[in-house]
């Protein structure tokens, strides 16, 4: 055993290879893997390991900055060669990419958006095109309620939405979430609507139109007022209640969104400066100096 020589990694069976490089993050193939030798490159390309893509890494509150991270998206999604089925943006992103994504992806099963830039025009033109859609999260994105509802009608098999917003930025009554998602989503079993303004109309006709519906998230939800938990807990299987914390896996708690401005704030102030050509990180800054002063 101790006179063996060292298995060369270049000969690994393409099975196996593939197995390893789903472990590895979009920009960790894409930087180094597909270097390492021909016979890597070659696996790096093939479509099945960009079934699902998660982008995360290159979000605005991470360590990593990278020049053009919408270019490195685009490379994903064409490596999939029209069979990707889930894709994480995190939280940047355009309507342009959201657009590229849907015309090379009608088989999409998972859209995970937390992009503040996303515009109601550019959001209906990509979901429309997204039939096979059973996974949708759009968090942090000012959508008006009639874009929700051609959402559900033009993905019929929606079987989880995750819709959070700002709770603490505004408090004023508002139920046309509520009343798209139950007017368009029959077919709901899990739903998230951490921060919104729904009130006790918008919950009943949520609980009327989505029958089906399992697990029911209204955290910070602070508009929900009375007694209205005999009904959920007689529909629902797994109930959070607009009091129920939000330290662990809320995205846009108080604390947790004033951490994450401040951190981008001061990575982005202290960057080296970018070569020409490079993504223009200025709307970035001047959106985290406007939300820290709200605090």
């Amino acid at each position: 055993m101790k006179n063996e020589e060292p298995k060369n990694w270049a000969d690994l069976p393409t099975d196996l290879m593939c197995l390893i490089l789903l472990r590895l993050s979009v920009t960790e193939i894409l930087e180094n893997a597909q270097k390492v030798c021909r016979s890597w490159r070659y696996v790096c390309k093939d479509p099945s390991i960009w079934r699902k893509i998660d982008m995360r890494i290159l979000s605005y509150n991470k360590p990593v900055l990278v020049n053009n991270p919408e270019a490195i998206c685009r490379n994903a999604v064409d490596r999939s060669e029209g069979g990707l089925l889930e894709i994480n943006i995190g939280d940047f992103g355009s309507d342009s990419l959201l657009t590229y994504i849907a015309e090379r992806s009608s088989n999409l099963r998972s859209l995970r958006l937390m992009c503040s830039e996303i515009t109601d025009d550019g959001f209906v033109q990509a979901v429309v095109k997204l039939p096979m859609l059973e996974e949708l999260e759009v968090s942090g994105i000012s959508l008006s309620g009639e874009s929700m509802k051609l959402a559900g009608l033009s993905c019929p098999n929606l079987k989880t939405l995750m819709l959070n917003r700002l709770f603490y930025l505004s408090s004023d009554d508002d139920d046309h979430d509520a009343i798209a998602i139950a007017e368009s989503m029959p077919k709901l079993r899990h739903l998230q609507l951490c921060g919104n303004k729904l009130t006790k109309t918008g919950l009943n006709a949520i609980l009327d139109g989505c029958p089906h519906l399992e697990h029911l998230d209204l955290r910070q939800c602070i508009n929900l007022v009375g007694n209205l938990e005999k009904r959920c807990f007689e529909k629902i299987k797994d109930l959070r209640r607009h009091n129920d914390s939000t330290s662990a896996d809320y995205p846009f708690s108080f604390e947790t969104y004033y951490f994450h401005w401040s951190r981008q704030l001061a990575i982005l102030k202290n960057a080296l400066p970018m070569e020409e050509g490079a993504y223009n990180f200025d709307p970035i800054v001047e959106e985290a100096e406007y939300y820290l002063k709200l605090y």
